[in-house]
């Protein structure tokens, strides 16, 4: 199996007066050599000042979570359990500095959501911890790094489905099915209740030949309504 590069992503959730919570998306730059051009949620490798703050913190493996906190401030200027001026914070992080000079971190709302580890390109493979949190209320609008990402959104899982369906937006595969997942709920309540209820288990996909062709295939035993797509259809960065 190809060494992988581990990282994190976390899934922001926004209730609305009517209809499924939004989801914080971003849009990758056409120029990035990973997933150029595609819409996913905040996320990056986990980084050493992400391990050095979890071992302080008494605990390796909260580094994921740090990460992904870290990441959101980044890509996207919002802070999931960090208190303070947050465009403070993103410019201390654009200057080198780690996650544990922002101040006190609570990675407590994080909720581990899935974890993917896609084993099939031959340059870079990440292995990603996937979290989802709600939206603090006194959050600030989300705003785009305009380095890495060239857009924010906030939009209904099946809306994003939607848009890919149509050409208007490009969707990774592992990207494809946590969205298929959420779009099953009609609140961030639901979603955060469907996270406790399935294991987080590594999900490698694979390729499987069938009658009617090739398939990228994932576990029937996970939450996903979705486990086969045809391998001519789906993005794999």
């Amino acid at each position: 199996m190809t060494t992988a590069i581990p990282a994190a992503t976390l899934i922001l959730l926004r209730d609305r007066a009517a209809g499924p919570p939004e989801l914080l998306m971003v849009e990758r730059s056409a120029a990035m050599a990973f997933a150029g051009g595609a819409l996913v949620f905040p996320g990056g490798r986990i980084d050493p000042g992400d391990r050095a703050l979890a071992l302080a913190m008494g605990n390796g493996d909260l580094a994921p979570r740090l990460a992904a906190i870290r990441e959101t401030i980044e890509e996207a200027g919002i802070a999931i359990g960090l208190s303070g001026d947050v465009e403070a914070m993103r410019a201390a992080l654009a200057d080198g500095a780690p996650i544990g000079a922002l101040g006190p971190v609570d990675p407590s709302p994080l909720i581990p959501y899935a974890r993917w580890r896609p084993d099939h390109v031959p340059v870079r493979v990440f292995d990603t911890w996937f979290y989802v949190a709600r939206l603090p209320e006194d959050a600030p609008p989300a705003r785009v790094d305009a380095t890495e990402n060239v857009r924010t959104l906030w939009l209904a899982a099946a809306d994003a489905l939607a848009s890919a369906d149509r050409g208007e937006a490009t969707l990774l595969f592992p990207t494809r099915r946590v969205l298929e997942r959420l779009a099953q709920h009609k609140s961030a309540d639901e979603v955060l209740a469907d996270a406790a209820r399935w294991p987080v288990r590594t999900i490698t996909p694979w390729v499987e030949e069938r009658d009617d062709g090739r398939f990228i295939c994932i576990p029937d035993d996970l939450g996903y309504p979705v486990t086969a797509e045809p391998a001519d259809r789906a993005v794999r960065a």
